[in-house]
């Protein structure tokens, strides 16, 4: 009897694990007939909303990348950044990273890209587009690389409307993941040593689609074969993708992205060389990809997807982490936070020794130093603070790379040190032995220390958002390629509280 009720029970249970089993399978079939039912995707449709139709679980988890809005003025936290970037746009206004969901939404609020008043004016040019959406490939495609990159910021203020999404990493006709962005292309070709893009695997491409953005690039000026002034995205990696290597690329064509508004150093703005740290760190020499943790696979009523809400790794770790690390995830929180302590304490180190560098700098040039005293102590200044950024602009560095991003930072507080030691030295000569620097401790504090006219800059962008702005949403919507439904939920915030 007991042997009987042994078996009855093993039959119910195969039963219901092949009726479940079953459901799934119809369940796909469904799926896919109803998939097959709607038209394919045009090349360049640009409204994520639209690849709902044929991809509702991507979409949906993509759109979630909206519940990370809040704004962290980084400027605040370290007003230090104010002195480091003293005559750039980046000491007007900096946050950290949110979602994707909010690209074209902080571009256009943040202080850095000014108030234009018409297509042709404004602070910055078109390439301060590039990593913002996917209505920047169509253009490209439309115009031209060259047209694209001509002109101002608000040239195309009414073209470039959607967030990052689909068309970016993605070939709508077939979805295989494409870079569709030439730049990056042309990088890769510009090195042997880095990999062929005819090449690529699939687990290649699921980091070299986040390439396209998430890296070092300059804007290099060209003039256009019709005559106009083009800054063109450009990616300097033709001697190597480490931070030694590019250094010395910027060096050899004399670059700057802009003169320092006190120390008078001709400087370099590292952007966010993710890929680039990535590569050096056990993740990206055991072919674990970009993907791999930031937009894992995830399973659903029998359908495994690409999780699209890309985040950090660590909000969701059953997913990303914990399928390769073999430890407890308290273990492995306690290991993160142990190596994110240690770049903390050297990213501070390297912020206050350089921030001092440039206001002796400045001193020094006031007083009456030559070109020649101060050539030296520029160039450290310049290389340190290049090493600095080039550690913390890509926000999970340390995460990435903890070593790299170690010794980077090491690199720069050695430099900074060596500025301030020769400055101290043309100090002492001009009589100014005992000089201190200012003293700030507040984002306002440091605004005056570099004279920053913080209230009519926002005057301006107020301005900006409350005419201009409002035109452009208006022109897409006209033009077809702009639903106003897809960000009525979104919340307008920015660091200046307007």
């Amino acid at each position: 009897m007991k042997k009987f009720k042994l078996l009855l029970a093993g039959s119910v249970l195969a039963i219901a694990c092949m009726s479940a089993l079953l459901a799934n399978i119809n369940e796909k079939k469904e799926e896919t007939k109803s998939l097959r039912s709607v038209p394919k995707m045009d090349r360049w449709e640009t409204k994520n909303e639209e690849f709902r139709k044929l991809y509702p679980r991507q979409y949906d988890s993509w759109k979630k990348t909206r519940n990370s809005d809040d704004i962290g003025d980084m400027l605040k936290e370290y007003p230090e950044l104010v002195v480091l970037w003293a005559g750039y746009g980046f000491a007007k206004d900096y946050n950290a990273p949110r979602g994707h969901f909010y690209a074209i939404e902080d571009n256009r609020n943040t202080l850095r890209t000014g108030g234009p008043v018409d297509a042709k004016s404004g602070p910055m040019p078109t390439a301060c587009w590039t990593c913002k959406g996917p209505d920047v490939p169509r253009l490209i495609n439309e115009v031209g690389e060259e047209e694209f990159f001509s002109g101002k910021w608000a040239k195309y203020g009414s073209d470039i409307i959607n967030p990052i999404g689909c068309v970016d990493c993605h070939n709508p006709e077939t979805m295989e993941l494409q870079v569709n962005r030439p730049h990056l292309k042309r990088a890769l070709a510009s090195n042997p040593d880095l990999i062929n893009m005819e090449d690529a695997t699939q687990q290649d491409m699921r980091s070299l689609v986040c390439a396209q953005c998430h890296v070092e690039y300059y804007f290099k000026k060209v003039k256009t074969a019709a005559g106009k002034k083009a800054a063109i995205v450009t990616l300097p990696w033709a001697k190597g993708t480490s931070v030694d290597d590019m250094e010395k690329y910027y060096d050899e064509i004399n670059f700057k992205d802009w003169t320092h508004k006190i120390s008078k150093t001709p400087m370099l703005k590292a952007q966010h060389p993710g890929y680039e740290m990535w590569m050096t760190g056990a993740h990206g020499r055991n072919g674990v990809s970009c993907a791999d943790c930031h937009m894992p696979y995830k399973n659903e009523g029998g359908i495994k997807y690409t999780d699209h809400n890309i985040g950090n790794p660590l909000d969701n770790m059953d997913n990303s982490c914990m399928t390769c690390h073999r430890v407890s995830e308290a273990s492995l929180l306690d290991n993160i936070q142990r190596k994110k302590e240690r770049k903390t304490e050297l990213h501070k180190d390297a912020m206050e020794v350089i921030a001092a560098a440039h206001l002796e700098a400045g001193k020094a040039w006031e007083l009456g130093a030559t070109k020649e005293e101060m050539a030296p102590v520029l160039m450290d200044i310049r290389h340190a603070q290049w090493r600095w950024d080039y550690a913390v602009a890509s926000h999970p560095a340390f995460f990435h790379a903890p070593e790299e991003t170690l010794r980077v930072l090491a690199t720069a507080v050695k430099l900074g040190g060596e500025a301030r030691l020769k400055l101290s030295k043309i100090l002492a000569k001009y009589g100014a032995i005992d000089y201190k620097v200012p003293v700030y401790s507040t984002k306002e504090e440091a605004q005056k220390v570099t004279n920053l006219p913080f209230k009519k800059l926002i005057d301006q962008k107020m301005k900006f958002r409350n005419g201009l702005l409002k035109e452009w949403k208006k022109e897409a919507e006209e033009k077809g390629i702009y639903n106003p439904k897809s960000t009525e939920m979104v919340k307008d915030k920015t660091s200046y509280g307007q």
